[in-house]
């Protein structure tokens, strides 16, 4: 039986469709007419031995017999418009009956017959379940090279140090999550690139998770890998997409700290300087060492806020919402910006009375005036730019909260 959905959409059901499934197995399909069957029959195996009662949802976009075999194999399949991997997800969300979700490859290169070690991390209470090929097994001729020993390890470490967690392999493509976790969780990925956003997601939202051993099989003979199909530039093309979703989603690791850090440094060069130049050893510090630090302190104060603003665009607990509201307190933050900028005000008006009194020129011994007015810009850029990070600090957490709430 088919149902058409939309002029795009059409989802077709098996004759021996299953009610109320436990678990969901989702694959999207682009020609794999060679693998489906095997395929569907490793995931009856799967569930049987797992003993939990289970639907394979296929999502389909090809040009072959893929849907067809699937059908009559006792698969559903949503019939979509070819539109990216990640995007295949998000057409499947809302037609997804299980209370957990196993995702992967139907081109059996992962093996669906060991879905036992998924289930049972979902029945002892993990939300989020990822494969690991590094600590199951690799068929010799299953991973470049390239891939295998320089590009998944290099990238799962970079994940590793920017998100503090211990993935061991964050490609690898059969994992499961609870169906509530896929809802909260609101891919946007449309490509390659969704496999890391549920990884960094899984973190930014705190689900429990595990890791489990899989098998990772070699292309049946007359099939073409996805990537091979693409043509060489295909692997790169996916690395650098999911390096953007990495960076992207923690953004607050090269902004947050860092600027904190640039911050310090700033203000150790600049304050210490406001009543004259300051000899350390052979060294002296003077006008030119606190204009290095004016720099560095709004440098690091700017990259501070977007640390923060990060924190909050990717915040699913509501930790860092309250925190930041917490410490930029609106009546709080505005008062003490105001007061700052005019003392920073009063700090550069003598230097300014007396360039207007020296006939718009200024002479070469003010002294410890130039180090007071570096100080003073220092206060009146920092107090300012404190105050519009305050207004859109809580300009974003009134959207979030709004966005939250439908």
């Amino acid at each position: 039986m088919a149902i058409t959905l939309d002029m795009d959409t059409r989802l077709s059901l098996p004759v021996d469709d299953v009610s109320d499934p436990e678990l969901s197995i989702v694959i999207p399909a682009l020609n794999e007419e060679i693998t489906i069957g095997d395929f569907l029959d490793w995931c009856k195996r799967g569930l049987a031995e797992a003993g939990i009662v289970g639907e394979i949802l296929i999502i389909d976009s090809s040009t072959d017999r893929t849907a067809e075999i699937a059908l009559a194999r006792g698969a559903r399949v949503l019939t979509t418009p070819r539109r990216g991997l990640g995007r295949a997800y998000i057409d499947a969300l809302p037609y997804i009956r299980g209370k957990y979700v196993v995702m992967g490859d139907c081109d059996c290169t992962y093996d669906f017959r060991q879905l036992r070690p998924f289930v049972d991390m979902f029945r002892e209470g993990f939300e989020f379940v990822m494969g690991s090929r590094f600590r199951g097994s690799i068929e010799p001729g299953s991973m470049p090279a390239l891939h295998r020993y320089f590009g998944t390890p290099l990238t799962t470490w970079i994940l590793n140090r920017l998100y503090s967690c211990r993935f061991s392999d964050i490609h690898c493509g059969m994992r499961g999550i609870t169906r509530d976790g896929l809802e909260r969780m609101e891919i946007r990925s449309q490509s390659w690139e969704y496999a890391s956003e549920m990884v960094l997601k899984s973190v930014h939202m705190g689900l429990r998770t595990a890791e489990v051993p899989v098998s990772f099989l070699k292309d049946r003979d007359g099939r073409l890998s996805h990537h091979k199909r693409a043509g060489w530039f295909s692997p790169f093309q996916a690395a650098w997409i999911n390096l953007r979703a990495m960076f992207v989603y923690g953004a607050d690791f090269f902004a947050f700290k860092p600027g904190l850090a640039l911050l310090a440094v700033g203000l150790l060069l600049t304050v210490p300087l406001s009543l004259g130049p300051v000899t350390v050893g052979p060294v002296t510090f003077s006008l030119f060492s606190m204009l290095v630090g004016l720099a560095l302190s709004i440098l690091g104060l700017q990259s501070f806020f977007f640390g923060c603003l990060a924190q909050l665009f990717y915040d699913y607990s509501g930790r860092a919402r309250e925190r930041w509201l917490g410490f930029f307190s609106y009546t709080r933050t505005v008062i003490a910006s105001a007061i700052t900028f005019l003392v920073g005000l009063g700090l550069i008006a003598p230097l300014v009375l007396t360039y207007v009194q020296s006939g718009l020129t200024l002479p070469t011994d003010i002294g410890v005036r130039n180090h007071l007015a570096v100080t003073g810009l220092l206060l009146t850029i920092a107090s300012f730019t404190t105050f519009t990070f305050t207004l859109v600090l809580h300009a974003a957490a009134l959207h979030g909260h709004r966005h939250g709430s439908r």
